[in-house]
C-alpha cells in the first residue's frame, strides 16, 4: 500500500501534481490555506500506486510519498 501526504500550508496550488498523477487522485481544495492559496488534496489515497510523480513535479516540495512493503511477499 502506498499513500501521499500533502503539506497544505506549503502548497501554492500550482496544479502540477494534479496533471502528473496517473490515477487522478489529487484535486484542488475549495478552502484556502494560511497563505491564501487553494492547496492540493488527495481524494482517494487507496488508489495511490506510489509512483511519486506528484512529489517529483512539486516545486514547493510539499508532497511526501510513502510505500509500505507487502509482507506476504517476503
Amino acid at each position: 500500500m502506498s499513500y501521499i501526504v500533502i503539506d497544505q500550508q506549503r502548497c501554492k496550488g500550482c496544479e502540477f501534481c494534479v496533471a502528473a498523477c496517473p490515477k487522478q487522485i489529487i484535486t484542488i481544495s475549495t478552502e484556502l490555506n494560511s497563505s491564501s492559496y487553494y492547496p492540493a488534496m488527495v481524494s482517494n489515497n487507496d488508489k495511490c500506486t506510489g509512483c511519486a510523480l506528484c512529489a517529483i513535479v512539486c516545486p514547493e516540495v510539499a508532497i511526501e510519498v510513502y510505500k509500505e512493503e507487502d509482507r506476504s511477499k517476503k
